[in-house]
């Protein structure tokens, strides 16, 4: 009997395998574009489905999987060196690890003006500006006023955005941080219309009114430069702060500074898919290899060191996936996905990630039977004819699947490409 019924089980799982298959190779929707795919049971070192596993893809933000193993791996889930600082007499001569948690408006951490506000000795601020670009390699240049193009910097502070705010019990909006305030230039616009919009080369900002919007939230960048970081500081600590170059104090090896928990660092960038976090993490990943901010050197020694196994060398340029020069594999992004799931606990990784039905950029997709606990847990992609999703597919038997499925140059809306691989992916939580 018991042999009959592995029999059965067998006959069972490989008539599921070849239903989901069929599913996906019969598709209408995926035959529109350039699919890739592979699904695989990493307990039996099965795979149950691959399609152009072995093809590079534009992966947009399955980018920041890459990101994320990298800082966690390096950075830990800590608290991160949020500053490098030396004393040097009656000075207190200090420069940026790339720590975007600053005054973040989501964050608003301050240890690090407390950490200045008690120092008795003049307080000097190090450019190191020049070690960080603005934007990344292949970044378009009219994404300047959207927050998911925010600049990156070596002392970010505010996040480096306005935030506009308004809620119901509210005459007009609130501006983040306050200096802002008279930098706004009002607009007439049409009746239903709310918007801001930054000057491309400077800090000034038009809002068209009236507002229609009873609650609003506007994350709009700001142009960075160390001179206008050691101006924001200063204000808000209400004294002096020189900037100086410091060529010859970037070489010592400093002191560091803790700042806010790696955690929700890592939590935010994944949910949201915030790409500001994730270049900044790369930044500090650097500064902890070797004080010095470059994502490019991060990378470097990621795929030398962590990733030299790999099927597939990855095309990596940024920590966000903005740029369409980032691609991967299929079959990579799944070995990377085993590294993950080998190294970070499970808690951690639900934590983390995005959860079907539930939280991040899948709260209202791939929702779970109702009353029961979801079962994707996922990083999304998105970027003008590209969409990703990649992650974890947790099976009614109690299995942990592990997926990626990459989307290029479709010309239909992403809503039915989503539709369709939620079909795919319900299939196989309800029957294998």
């Amino acid at each position: 009997m018991k042999r009959i019924l592995l029999v059965f089980l067998i006959l069972s799982s490989s008539c599921t395998v070849q239903k989901i298959n069929k599913s996906i190779r019969n598709s209408d929707v995926f035959e529109k574009g350039h699919l890739g795919l592979m699904i695989v049971d990493p307990v039996k070192n099965k795979t149950l489905s691959a399609i152009n596993e072995d093809k590079y893809f534009i992966p947009a933000s399955n980018t920041k999987l890459f990101t994320f193993y990298t800082s966690y791996t390096i950075l830990g889930e800590g608290k991160i060196n949020g500053l490098n600082y030396l004393e040097r007499g009656d000075s207190l001569i200090f420069w940026g690890t790339g720590d975007p948690s600053l005054l973040h408006p989501d964050f608003q951490d301050s240890t690090v003006v407390d950490f200045l506000k008690k120092s008795e000795k003049e307080l000097y601020l190090v450019n190191n500006f020049d070690q960080v670009d603005a934007f990344g390699p292949g970044w378009s240049w009219d994404w300047y006023n959207a927050y998911y193009a925010t600049e990156r910097s070596a002392f970010p502070i505010y996040g480096n955005v306005v935030r506009f705010s308004k809620d119901s019990t509210q005459s007009g909006f609130e501006t983040y941080p306050s200096y802002f305030e008279d930098k706004l230039i009002p607009v007439t616009g049409p009746p239903s219309y709310l918007t801001f919009r930054r000057d491309r080369f400077k800090n000034e900002y038009q809002y068209f009114t009236p507002e229609s919007e009873k609650n609003f939230e506007r994350d709009i960048p700001f142009v960075t430069s160390a001179e206008f970081a050691a101006q924001l500081l200063s204000e808000k600590l209400d004294r002096k702060v020189s900037l100086i170059s410091g060529e010859n104090y970037l070489k010592l090896d400093p002191k560091k500074l803790q700042t806010a928990p790696a955690d929700s660092i890592y939590a935010q960038m994944m949910k949201i898919s915030d790409n500001f976090l994730a270049e900044q993490l790369l930044l500090l990943v650097s500064d902890q290899l070797n004080n010095r901010l470059s994502t490019r050197e991060a990378i470097d020694y990621a795929k030398e060191n962590l990733l030299n196994d790999l099927p597939d060398e990855p095309m990596w340029y940024d920590g966000s996936g903005l740029s369409s020069r980032n691609m991967f594999t299929p079959r990579s992004i799944i070995s990377l996905l085993g590294k993950i799931r080998a190294e970070v606990p499970w808690e951690k990784i639900q934590a983390y990630f995005p959860a079907g039905g539930e939280s991040g950029t899948i709260r209202n997709w791939y929702p779970a039977d109702e009353g029961q606990p979801p079962y994707i847990y996922a990083k999304t992609g998105t970027l003008s004819m590209s969409n990703a999703l990649s992650g974890y597919l947790i099976t009614k038997s109690g299995k942990i699947l592990h997926f990626s499925c990459l989307m290029n140059n479709y010309q239909i809306p992403s809503s039915e490409l989503k539709t369709e691989l939620q079909k795919v992916l319900y299939m196989i939580h309800d029957r294998y």
